[in-house]
């Protein structure tokens, strides 16, 4: 809701009191969720330029140039409260939003991502959640034909009554025929065509921007969208026919704020005038309010001159879609809106879209330091129980439920990143953070996440083109909240600099806690990550090949798996040198490395389990660290014997084959049965199929 100040304020401005359909306007419009007022300061603090961004941050996503015939079009969006409250419904239309982001540019949507993040599954509600959105996710991306082709799944309680679904989409269009989502010129009219709207999601921006309480899952869920996957399909199709006209001047979908919105920020470079009786209903009865400001979900808005409004009507009825001529362009910098004969708002379009006052937030900055405390459990116990983690073990249930080979570019799937194909070139994608690291350390953590990323494409031998991100945070008002915030974002910008890659987009999503179960969400700025790369035939490490462990090792438990499990504390890690990965990328790209994996959640277990589950592997030192620290910045190769590595800083750790993962030092050994290796790494899989 607006505050007394803000609507002060606004009281000031116009000389007048508000009428219902403008306060409706502003609640939304001025909400977190859509003008960044907590977060804009900081945000402008980011790297968003480099030499293949066509259109950086501001528009419905950002088109990112990959070949002189292809440009990504790329987005990130978080549906986090919708999803707790209605979790199927909620993370439908999360996906739903977000492809319409990428179509309402002239994009083909060609893959999904879905970092998730869940309180425990060992807790009945955290199951249902986990699910139900699920299901909602892979239901919705199969019925529109876009594969999911990678994600993340975190557990943790501080996301037990505030789960958090983010959702990258990535599509493709020319380089020279994208669309923007602003105005062109005054004269021309404003098009609406797709679902027809109701009152489903009323209020759904201002709602996402504040905390859910213990009523939420009742009182709420009017403010939940209902997502129809069949008409998306339509509307995909629908508008990409009509781009390829070359007569859609602009674009936008309607999300957030409904057709206010939409139409408001599409044309806040000119102004607008709306009819709102004009727009096609679903219910009888909607008043002006209901109209502008529905978050009815699979509808578009286009700008189009006066005489090629019967062009795309035509097009939308080809697909069996509803539309409306529904107002125009206007050279008066105002929003106005008729309903009924009768103006029910008029305000400068500029007090809508950019006139919200900034908060500023008090800030406390702290570092979490717990001391270290050696878990008393043996070796093969500790190995067993980070392996079972939910954060390590297998995903198979979730991954059966994705369509993933869907219009079959999706060439490797595993390990550290997907890899489609795109016109001959390796379009490599990968997604995440590690919050548990964060907040122990939110600079240096969220600085390790890009980092991490940019290791994953190299593993698959590509260079990153662009970030986009979802900061997801909960209440500002708590200073030491604020002030993970503004460390996280100046992380984030520190390393994306050093490693020369662009943030051209994003999301930001605060006020995610729980009144019902007094829990905040750890900060989790989520990223998603795209590179380039030459296609390269995946191999599985053949018997005998060596093992090479590149990068220095430091006993870094804090927020570690094995912390996680047996609450070891210790030191978070800290920001490593960045220098390997440009050698490592290199290597795998002229063929010298057979595998490659980085060394990330559950340290080098997790990775020999991942790319040398049977192997002889003798390590220098106490095993604890060698095993479960998890220091950034190392990568594990599997190398024919007498490779050059081309002076790489390494040690040859063992070499793969046996019937078991046999891990000795002068300290200790652990012997690890493949038997037992698959029941922990399914353990998640166990679960959920009760």
């Amino acid at each position: 809701m607006l505050s007394p100040d803000d609507v002060a304020h606004l009281k000031n401005e116009l000389k007048r009191d508000l009428t219902p359909v403008e306060l409706a306007v502003f609640d939304n419009l001025w909400s977190e969720h859509c003008s960044y007022r907590s977060t804009k300061m900081l945000l402008r603090t980011l790297p968003t330029e480099g030499g293949n961004v066509l259109l950086g941050p501001g528009d419905d996503a950002a088109v990112v140039k990959f070949t002189d015939e292809w440009a990504l079009v790329i987005g990130m969006e978080s549906h986090n409260h919708p999803s707790y409250v209605d979790p199927y419904h909620g993370s439908a239309t999360g996906v739903g939003g977000i492809v319409r982001d990428v179509v309402s540019m002239g994009g083909k949507p060609i893959a999904l991502l879905d970092p998730l993040y869940f309180g425990p599954p060992s807790d009945d509600k955290n199951r249902y959640l986990f699910e139900h959105i699920v299901a909602g996710i892979g239901d919705y991306g199969n019925c529109i034909g876009v594969p999911v082709v990678r994600g993340e799944t975190v557990f943790d309680p501080s996301y037990r009554g505030n789960p958090l679904v983010n959702v990258v989409c990535v599509g493709l269009v020319h380089p020279q025929k994208f669309i923007t989502a602003r105005a062109k010129a005054p004269g021309n009219r404003l098009v609406l065509f797709g679902s027809s709207t109701g009152r489903d999601g009323l209020g759904g921006a201002s709602f996402a921007s504040r905390d859910l309480s213990e009523s939420s899952e009742a009182l709420d869920r009017p403010s939940v969208q209902i997502g129809d996957p069949y008409t998306e399909k339509l509307i995909i199709d629908a508008t990409l026919e009509m781009a390829a006209t070359g007569k859609v001047l602009s674009c936008k979908d309607l999300g957030a704020a409904g057709l206010a919105g939409a139409s408001s920020e599409m044309c806040s470079t000119f102004g607008a005038l709306l009819t709102a009786d004009a727009v096609h209903l679903r219910e009888e009865g909607m008043n002006a309010v209901e109209i502008m400001l529905a978050e009815s979900q699979e509808r578009m808005l286009i700008e189009v001159t006066p005489q090629d409004v019967l062009l795309m009507g035509g097009i939308a009825e080809k697909y069996d879609l509803k539309w409306s001529d529904i107002g125009e362009v206007i050279n008066q910098p105002r929003y106005i809106v008729q309903f009924r004969g009768q103006v029910v708002c008029d305000v400068p379009i500029a007090l809508i879209t950019g006139g919200a006052p900034l908060c500023f937030w008090d800030k406390a900055v702290q570092t979490t330091v717990r001391p270290f405390s050696p878990p008393g459990a043996d070796l093969e116990t500790l190995s067993l129980q980070v392996l079972s983690h939910p954060d390590v073990a297998r995903k198979n249930w979730i991954f059966e439920q994705y369509d993933h080979m869907v219009q079959l570019r999706s060439v490797s799937l595993a390990r550290d990143a997907a890899v489609l194909r795109v016109s001959g070139k390796a379009l490599v994608l990968s997604c995440g953070c590690n919050p548990r690291h964060i907040y122990l350390s939110p600079h240096d953590g969220t600085a390790n996440a890009v980092l991490e990323n940019a290791a994953n494409l190299a593993c698959r031998g590509a260079t990153p083109l662009c970030i986009v991100d979802c900061l997801n945070f909960a209440s500002p008002v708590h200073p030491e909240v604020y002030g993970e915030l503004e460390q996280c974002v100046l992380g984030l910008g520190m390393m994306a600099r050093k490693l020369g890659i662009p943030i051209v987009g994003g999301n930001v999503s605060l006020y995610n806690e729980s009144d019902e179960f007094g829990t905040r969400i750890k900060p989790t700025p989520s990223l998603g990550m795209a590179g380039i790369g030459d296609l390269i035939e995946e191999t599985i490490p053949k018997e005998g090949s060596v093992l090479a462990l590149v990068g220095d090792t430091g006993p870094h438990f804090g927020g570690s798996i094995l912390d996680d499990c047996t609450n070891c504390g210790g030191n978070a890690p800290p920001v490593p040198d960045i220098s390997v990965i440009s050698p490592v990328r290199d290597l795998v790209q002229n063929g010298t490395v057979q595998a490659a994996t980085d060394l990330s959640g559950g340290g080098l277990l997790a990775a020999l389990v991942k790319l040398a589950p049977t192997a002889s592997v003798h390590l220098k030192g106490d095993l604890l660290p060698a095993l479960f620290s998890e220091t950034y910045g190392r990568f594990l190769l599997a190398v024919n014997s007498g490779a050059d590595l081309c002076g790489l800083h390494h040690v040859i750790i063992g070499e793969t084959g046996g019937k078991s993962l046999r891990i000795r030092s002068d300290s200790g050994s652990v012997v690890l049965s493949g038997k037992k290796i698959e029941e922990a790494l399914n353990s998640l899989t166990a679960r959920m199929r009760y």
